[in-house]
């Protein structure tokens, strides 16, 4: 084996690099490095470097918001004159459970009849289509201005439907509505008015939730989306920065739509992609964050990681097509920059594969290298990749509940671990995406689960990835050891970072493969003390 001492002999810079990596420790004696040791360090190292490096793009998202806190959009001067035209899209696929709520929803919206247009553009499969269709024929003979359109081919998926809705849509402005949205009925009162400056092609509002609360998963949902809606794009918006269309809750000029290229299906992001591309072509988008639509959050553990991964390979997506055309632009250079860290932010779940399967060697080899190297560089680094996640989503949960905030606080151990535990089938999806791997839109299913009454047990659309939840046993089982060998080295310092990580993987798998059976077993548990308490509730009321 060769010395660290004989593998440095000659003088040059990068001996001076590495001595500071590898230098004698005084209290262990020289360590002997060779060479495969190198091979394990030097990836650690980059792994770690580039996960830092995203995670201070955090810190510099939450700097960056409160810098230009004061950017807002000033107060409309009134009504559009004459009001426009308004064409309200709304594109479903096999939603049996949520698609008459929201047609009943957008019927109520506060404008003249004459002047709105509402599509019902469902690709469905299953009976969704005879409920939509039996719901738009009992509404519009309500005299509701609502149509409904069928595609069977379901080219294109959501972008297909929403280009192939526009083709026969006559409004100026078009909304965008998902299926499990209730818009409040004065989203085009308030929205329509920021359009008085011809330059601004959409505008985009702040989801919240009605099931926020039902259970720790949506709980968790809401606060990671939270930070997403009011850090991202309040950063990116105030700043000047590009930033996306969600795919719902917002209203378009159609023009800015039409001038960008249209709705196009070849990334899963199709929102992202036609922001970008209205950007790059002068358009202004706003973003209205009092303005709030709510919506209905996954409360299946599966449904969730099918939702994430869609949208990790989707930006992944949008980077490889518009990422080389935003760079050869004209845009300012902290516009490209920001575009970059928004796009690429997934490439962190392949390191943090990298990572797992690096921690424990490049622990045994760290350790015998000495305790104190490790405080002060392999520390530092972690804190930056881990510890920005609870600093953004806590400045988040601020900003939005100033009063009640730091109830968020107990909820950030668990929030890192889901962000773990997503880490195999996002790292999955983008390495799909860079290889240019295609594959179906698959929508998240959703149960109108509106309180803790509801029941998932009993619908259909569930997703199931097996083979992903095992696998993350089996790494959470590979944490297990890792902190028992943490514990018996004495790193303690290692340890709340490797906690994370085994309950991140086991938790999701866990989760995943057991949350379906566990919601049987409960459900019939309450139906039989139900059935128990019904002859007692029975004589209560009587009496």
């Amino acid at each position: 084996m060769r010395t660290a001492a004989l593998f440095l002999a000659s003088e040059n810079p990068l001996r001076l690099y590495l001595d500071s990596i590898f230098k004698p420790d005084p209290f262990r004696g020289i360590y002997h490095t060779n060479a495969f040791d190198l091979l394990l360090l030097i990836p650690y190292f980059l792994v770690l470097i580039v996960l830092a490096v995203y995670g201070m793009h955090r810190y510099y998202l939450v700097y960056t918001y409160f810098r230009h806190r004061r950017n807002l959009p000033a107060p409309p001067p009134g009504p559009l004159e004459p009001l426009p035209r308004v064409t309200v899209q709304l594109p479903l696929y096999n939603e049996r459970y949520v698609a008459e709520r929201l047609l009943e929803e957008v019927c109520h919206l506060d404008y003249p009849e004459e002047l709105l247009e509402i599509q019902v553009l469902d690709d469905s499969t299953d009976d969704t289509a005879a409920i939509a269709r039996d719901c738009v024929e009992r509404l519009a003979a309500l005299g509701h201005p609502i149509s409904y359109f069928h595609r069977t081919n379901r080219e294109g998926f959501k972008a297909g439907a929403l280009a192939e809705g526009l083709r026969q849509a006559k409004g100026e402005f078009i909304a965008i509505f998902d299926a499990d949205f209730l818009p409040p009925s004065d989203f085009l009162r308030r929205t329509l008015p920021y359009f008085h400056e011809p330059k601004v092609g959409m505008v985009q509002t702040r989801w919240n939730y009605i099931n926020r609360n039902y259970s720790l998963l949506t709980q968790i949902q809401a606060i990671f989306l939270d930070g997403h809606f009011t850090l991202e794009h309040g950063a990116r918006f105030r700043s000047g920065c590009f930033f996306n269309f969600n795919g719902t809750a917002g209203i378009w000029r159609r023009k800015a739509i039409e001038e960008a290229g249209g709705w196009q299906h070849d990334t899963l992001t199709e929102d992202t992609d036609l922001s970008y591309r209205a950007q790059m072509q002068g358009w202004k988008f706003l973003y209205l964050p009092e303005i709030e639509c709510f919506s209905e959050l996954p409360v299946e553990m599966n449904s969730f990681k099918v939702q994430q991964a869609r949208w990790a390979k989707g930006l992944v997506q949008t980077a490889r097509k518009l990422l080389p055309t935003l760079w050869r632009s004209s845009a300012p250079r902290h516009v490209k920059i920001e575009a970059f860290f928004h796009l690429t932010a997934n490439f962190s779940y392949p390191l943090m594969i990298a990572l797992t399967g690096l921690l424990l060697p490049a622990m045994i080899v760290r350790f015998y290298q000495g305790w104190f190297q490790m405080l002060y560089i392999d520390l530092p680094l972690l804190l930056a990749a881990t510890c920005s996640i609870s600093t953004f989503y806590l400045a988040s949960q601020r900003e939005l509940f100033p009063k009640d905030w730091k109830r968020t606080i107990k909820f950030i151990p668990l929030l890192m671990a889901t962000g773990i535990g997503l880490t195999i089938t996002n790292a999955w999806a983008v390495l799909g995406a860079l290889f240019g791997a295609r594959s179906e839109f698959v929508r998240t299913p959703k149960y109108r689960i509106e309180s803790g009454r509801d029941r998932v047990f009993s619908k259909i659309y569930r997703n199931r990835t097996q083979w992903v939840a095992l696998v993350e046993i089996l790494l959470g089982c590979y944490f297990v050891f890792t902190v028992q060998y943490a514990i018996s080295s004495e790193n303690y310092g290692t340890v709340p970072f490797l906690c994370i990580f085994m309950l991140g993987y086991l938790g999701t798998g866990l989760f995943s493969l057991f949350q379906e059976p566990w919601n049987k077993l409960a459900y019939f548990f309450s139906n039989r003390v139900a059935l128990l308490l019904r002859p007692i509730s029975k004589d209560f009321q009587e009496s």
